[in-house]
């Protein structure tokens, strides 16, 4: 699956709106999520060579979110259960790898 520009520029959004409300530094993403502040950076922006990566992050900043009690921004194009689309690979993203 691949999103039209108009679904990447409200994908980026969305990441930038729930960062943000998590009150998480990036560094501290990246060591949650065992990997680098730089592919924590990447992701946010979209530019990933994993289809799975803004999926783990979404997931991620949706859990933290609800941890803090706090709402989420709801995603528009990254919805649904992973798990049932076919160009996915639902294990690497249950297992939050990166990159």
């Amino acid at each position: 699956m691949s999103l039209n520009p108009q679904q990447i520029s409200d994908t980026k959004r969305e990441f930038q709106e729930n960062f943000e409300q998590t009150g998480l530094s990036i560094e501290q993403i990246a060591v949650d999520l065992n990997t680098t502040p730089a592919i924590i950076e990447d992701t946010l922006n979209l530019n990933v060579s994993r289809i799975e990566d803004p999926w783990v992050l979404k997931n991620y900043l949706e859990a933290e979110l609800s941890a803090q009690g706090k709402p989420a921004v709801s995603f528009t194009a990254l919805v649904g259960d992973y798990h049932r689309h076919w160009f996915l690979n639902s294990c690497r993203i249950d297992k939050k790898k990166l990159g």
